[in-house]
């Protein structure tokens, strides 16, 4: 059952993939080993072919060469005009995204895929352009060449000496529709190059003295052709893996991120090791105290390694400990980690009586584990756990501490007097120095107080307590050995101290963090409503962040009026500006993140995000300034943002079954009031025109009386028929929430003698009066609707007594309300039919004359439209016998003119 269960799931998943990638454009890459090959030539012969076949072709961005025969196959195709970018001093032309979907042509040609925008532009890479292109169902011819692959970046490196710092994610090459792969030979392609045909002659010499050798193109293009067939190879795996649903791989590679200079080819490196063994791939950064105190140097390269891991499709965990090899070890144990990737830095040890290296120790808490390491030119101290690089700490002395620090050293010279006094040794004397400067390291805010704590103690105890005192000398032979060990002693433990606080301190934030994590969860599910689960959400974030929020609900492919909520008094008009609402409404388009600290539409002043589940529900703007998000952070933001999509999910859920409950309570409405009236209608309209064709035809053979009683019985049952059809018009509107009042102060005896004018006929053989205790009761209401009250319930007490019987009609103000009962003497209505009297289509066990007529709509239209008033309808016996129905009304105010 499980199995048959995985196995529809999978299919619904595929049917959904093939849906998006049908709605999507397709991706068409022109591969090249260097530049000259023809890709661009080769691109745009393509694309004469394919408008030749009708389809409509557009140049978007042709990197102009100066190759002649390059420009002239623009000839023919429509071209776009670029985007002019002033950057540092120079006008540039990029490529104008918001032109080509604009335009939205069938095929656009977008050279160049790894070509990095100028500042300003909505993204800041090219490739990123492209894949918003495809999403707006746009198909895309672009180019590349080999070593603009992220993962081969090093390997090109080693081989050209050259770092290119424009690079793509292996994902776009790996998931484009098709790779053509333009090949020449490396010799044929110099030959080019010295003949002007690729770059002008001064470029060409230098190009083939430094880069255009044989042995360099050579390289690249086996490098270029095995790409190209791993290419091949992962398109077979994922078409066996999508036929075999059953394939699964235990392998999964963990690579630690750090600041170090050669983080980012480990990372490359394990993104490799990941696809070839077609096994999960996870960066994990292990936070220490250090974090906190890393230049700003340090964390920027930090962040990139991030983002480089992301864009290789690594999953990005963060943990925190000060054991970095036992928080690496229990990641992996608790993750099911089979590889681990480091550098060689951190697996060589430096000296004879170096501690023991980050290699050593992952084997000797996890000795089951593969560790690969890396070789790692870069000579760094700060390799993984980021204990080099340190700001450079400016010594800032505060008044507090500098008193704080100079009173716990008076009050441990004076305790140390007093135990010299009583005779104790100069051991216990010592420990009180010791201990002074332990709570000097807990009290103060910075490690140099404890250091100098530490130096002055020392000096301070050789004054007063050794001889010659109260001098710096020292007779005893050993006193230098007790101040050195004193002075260890004191450093060490304030030392530890300070460690220990800050762990705490660390410690405390993770609890925090995870804590707002905790509570939005229980706050998301004791929310309402959209606004509810807005407001929490947002609360919450402002607590983790500290930051502005501003929050939009999603309106199908548009958004709502924004929700502002501010941690400060500050104006956030600007950050809910058309050019915001803008970005924001990509991010909803798009379902990606933009805004600050990203490299799309980064000039805006909010972070954007989606909110999004199984759909985009909302977009959330985080006020940021030019620091990102921590990981950790980060990672309890998405968690955040993932909660509050469930959420909305949850409630768009309910409100969709409410709705849906409330059309099958209307559809069984109609299904019963059919059921209901498809004989009672059927009858009083064949007695009528019965009745009516023995008028016509055979009215002159009948007497007066006979005739009299005809038109008396069509006067009836058409009457019968207009009551029955105003109750089911009242009770489709309030059914349908359509029942609009028009309230007034009116005279309820005007009221009652307006429904007295129209009840049944037959009222004539009942006696029907009126008693009020007031001379003038005004009341609150729709007096078209209390009046169709009156009657119903009037109509009900003829129907149900026998001839003769008395109905009275009583009025009265108690308090604020307006008071009304209708009370008959016939013979009651039964206890165990009380309970239901009220409910639709009820027309209780009463063997009556006209039953065939009673549907049962009647007094629960009266209790409807009493409710909609603020009011209650009861019944109750009427002793000695009878019943009496009892409605409340708001009662109104007499005003007396003088």
């Amino acid at each position: 059952m499980s199995e048959s269960r995985h196995n529809l799931d999978q299919l619904l998943k595929e049917i959904q993939a093939d849906e998006e990638n049908r709605n999507k454009g397709h991706l068409k890459i022109f591969f090249g080993y260097a530049a000259g090959v023809g890709k661009t030539y080769a691109m745009l012969e393509a694309a004469h072919m394919e408008k030749q076949q009708g389809i409509d072709v557009v140049a978007g961005y042709v990197e102009p060469h100066a190759r002649p025969k390059t420009a002239a196959l623009l000839n023919g195709l429509e071209v776009l005009p670029t985007r002019k970018v002033f950057y540092n001093g120079m006008i540039l032309d990029e490529f104008d995204i918001g032109m080509a979907l604009k335009r939205k042509p069938q095929l656009i040609l977008v050279d160049e895929l790894a070509h990095t925008n100028a500042e300003g532009c909505r993204h800041a890479k090219r490739y990123q352009d492209i894949k918003e292109l495809l999403n707006a169902g746009i198909d895309v011819y672009t180019t590349v060449n080999v070593q603009h692959i992220e993962s081969l970046c090093d390997t090109v490196a080693s081989i050209t000496e050259i770092v290119v710092r424009e690079r793509i994610p292996d994902s776009v090459f790996d998931n484009a529709d098709q790779v053509e792969l333009i090949d020449i030979e490396p010799q044929d392609l110099i030959n080019r190059l010295n003949t002007g045909n690729v770059y002008r002659q001064t470029q060409a010499k230098q190009a083939v003295e430094n880069f255009f050798t044989i042995e360099n193109l050579t390289a690249l293009r086996e490098i270029s052709l095995r790409r190209c067939a791993d290419r091949v190879n992962i398109l077979t795996e994922n078409i066996r893996i999508k036929n075999h649903g059953d394939y699964h791989t235990g392998e999964h590679i963990l690579v630690c991120l750090s600041s170090s200079p050669s983080n980012a080819k480990i990372i490359r490196t394990a993104a490799k090791m990941a696809s070839a063994f077609k096994g999960e791939f996870t960066a994990l950064f292990v936070e220490t105290p250090d974090f906190s105190v890393m230049s700003e140097e340090n964390v920027k390269r930090l962040r990139s390694n991030i983002r480089l891991a992301e864009q290789l499709g690594a999953k990005i965990e963060t943990v925190y400990g000060e054991d970095v090899p036992f928080q690496i070890a229990e990641f992996t144990r608790l993750s099911g980690v089979s590889k681990i990737v480091i550098g060689r830095s951190s697996a060589t040890k430096r000296h004879l009586l170096s501690k023991p290296t980050l290699t050593e120790k992952l084997i000797d808490y996890a000795p089951n584990l593969d560790v690969h390491i890396i070789p790692d030119t870069v000579s760094n101290a700060a390799v993984y756990q980021l204990r080099g690089g340190r700001k450079k700490n400016h010594i800032v002395f505060s008044v507090t501490d500098t008193l704080k620090s100079t009173a716990i050293l008076i009050l441990s010279s004076l305790v140390g007097m007093i135990f010299q006094k009583f005779g104790f040794d100069e051991a216990n004397i010592i420990t009180v120095f010791v201990l002074g400067v332990l709570v000097t390291a807990v009290i103060t805010k910075h490690q140099i107080y404890s250091l100098i704590s530490s130096i002055v103690s020392v000096l301070v105890f050789n004054f007063l307590f050794t001889e010659p005192q109260f001098t710096l000398q020292a007779y005893d032979q050993g006193y230098p050995v007790t101040f050195i060990i004193m002075l260890l002693a004191a450093f060490l433990t304030g030392s530890l101290a300070i460690r220990i606080k800050n762990q705490a301190k660390q410690v405390a934030q993770s609890a925090y963090r995870t804590k707002v994590l905790f509570d939005t969860n229980q706050l998301l599910q004791q929310a309402k409503d959209k606004n509810e689960i807005v407001s929490a959400t947002s609360n919450q974030l402002i607590k983790l962040l500290g930051k502005d929020i501003v929050f939009y609900l999603a309106d199908g492919e548009v958004l709502d009026t924004p929700h502002i909520f501010s941690v400060t008094e500050e104006n956030l008009e600007s950050c809910i500006s058309e050019n915001e609402k803008a970005v924001a409404g990509w991010v909803l388009k798009n379902n990606k993140r933009a805004g600050a600290t990203t490299g799309t539409l980064s000039n805006a002043k909010c972070l954007y995000l989606a909110v999004r589940s199984s759909m985009v529900y909302g977009v959330i703007g985080i006020v940021m300034g030019e620091i990102p998000l921590d990981p950790f952070e980060n990672s309890i933001l998405l968690s955040i943002l993932g909660e509050c999509a469930l959420a909305l999910e949850n409630e768009k859920n309910a409100r969709e079954k409410q709705e849906a409950a409330i059309l099958a309570k209307n559809e069984q409405l109609r299904a019963n009031l059919l059921r209901a009236i498809s004989h009672d209608l059927r009858t009083p309209l064949t007695s009528i025109s019965g009745n009516a064709s023995n008028l016509l035809s055979n009215g002159d053979s009948f007497d007066n009386d006979t005739k009299k009683q005809l038109y008396m019985d069509i006067y009836d049952d058409s009457m019968w028929l207009i009551n029955l059809v105003e109750n089911l018009l009242a009770v489709t509107r309030i059914e349908e929430g359509r029942l609009n009042l028009r309230i007034t102060e009116d005279l309820m005896d005007d009221v009652i003698t307006e429904a007295l004018h129209h009840i049944n006929r037959k009222s004539e053989e009942h006696h029907i009066s009126v008693e009020s205790k007031e001379e003038f009761l005004l009341a609150k209401m729709d007096a078209k609707l209390i009046v169709q009250v009156i009657i119903n319930i009037v109509d009900n007490a003829i129907k149900y007594t026998p001839k003769n019987s008395h109905i009275v009609i009583r009025t009265e103000k108690r308090g604020k309300q307006a008071i009304v009962s209708i009370s008959d003497d016939g013979n009651g209505i039964a206890d165990e039919i009380k309970p239901r009297i009220f409910d639709m289509f009820y027309s209780g066990a009463n063997q009556i004359a006209d039953s065939r007529r009673s549907l049962g709509l009647g007094l629960s239209l009266c209790k409807s439209i009493i409710n909609a008033h603020g009011g209650e309808l009861t019944v109750s016996d009427n002793l000695p016998h009878g019943t009496v129905f009892t409605f409340t009304l708001p009662a109104g105010e007499v005003k007396v003119y003088e």
